[in-house]
């Protein structure tokens, strides 16, 4: 099942224009399982942009948003006819097409991006922190496993629950405490439905990543800072000697 989070819009959109004046009727639908449960069937109405009047499955009725809008909400929520009309489409737009995007759509997954990286110690004396983080990943369901030298690692780790993004995927955390020793090896595997075989990140400890940006950073510095006096100083000196050479005839 998916999860209750997780919401799709069918939208179909009918356009009228006269005159310069834009008339459009929008529908859409929202479901929240793979069940087809919870959906949700919504008819707007505009003009000129503006959504003026709603039909809302979920409430059954019209909704008004102008005085033209809550006139006309007034008279069709006293007709039966449309009314049913209305909870027809729900069967009609929505159920018979959201099962053909779910099936050629919404099964199949999506690979996580994984990064691992370190969190530093609250103090000299506590244990640091790696962080395994895996993200914009689909389906749900995913394992995020520590392991030490080759050996599964059950102590001293704190995850999160799969959170979803809002928009489809979803990311997992999973944090390690650890006192770091010379030679180890420490790696983060991660098990997902997109994935043939589980995929490992292996913690480098010798600098984080953005470390080693600032270094190169740094570096390219102190070289431009080297390399612009020097050429001053060449200039400078070529200068002279055409003057030398001027002053000698």
């Amino acid at each position: 099942m998916v999860s209750g989070l997780l919401g799709v819009s069918l939208l179909f959109i009918t356009v009228f224009t006269a005159d310069g004046f834009l008339y459009a009727r929008v529908q859409h639908c929202r479901f929240y399982s793979s069940e087809l449960q919870d959906i949700e069937y919504i008819d707007s109405y505009y003009y000129n942009k503006l959504e003026f009047i709603r039909f809302n499955s979920s409430a059954g009725t019209f909704a008004g948003f102008t005085d033209l809008g809550i006139k006309n909400a007034h008279r069709w929520n006293r007709n039966r006819s449309i009314l049913d009309a209305e909870m027809g489409d729900v069967q009609r737009f929505c159920r018979n097409n959201v099962k053909v995007w779910f099936s050629s759509v919404l099964s199949s997954p999506v690979r996580p991006t994984v990064r691992l990286h370190s969190a530093p110690a609250p103090s000299a004396n506590q244990p640091s922190m790696l962080v395994c983080s895996a993200y914009s990943f689909y389906p749900q369901q995913i394992t995020l496993s520590w392991f030490r030298d080759g050996q599964k690692v059950t102590t001293g780790i704190t995850s999160t629950d799969q959170l979803a993004d809002g928009d489809w995927y979803y990311q997992a955390h999973s944090n390690l405490e650890y006192m770091p020793r010379a030679g180890e090896k420490i790696s983060c595997v991660v098990e997902h439905a997109s994935l043939r075989e589980p995929l490992v990140a292996d913690w480098d400890p010798a600098m984080p990543g953005s470390e080693k940006g600032l270094i190169a950073i740094g570096a390219c510095g102190l070289i431009l800072g080297l390399v612009v006096p020097l050429c001053g100083i060449l200039y400078y000196r070529w200068q002279l000697r055409g003057w030398d050479l001027v002053s000698t005839d």
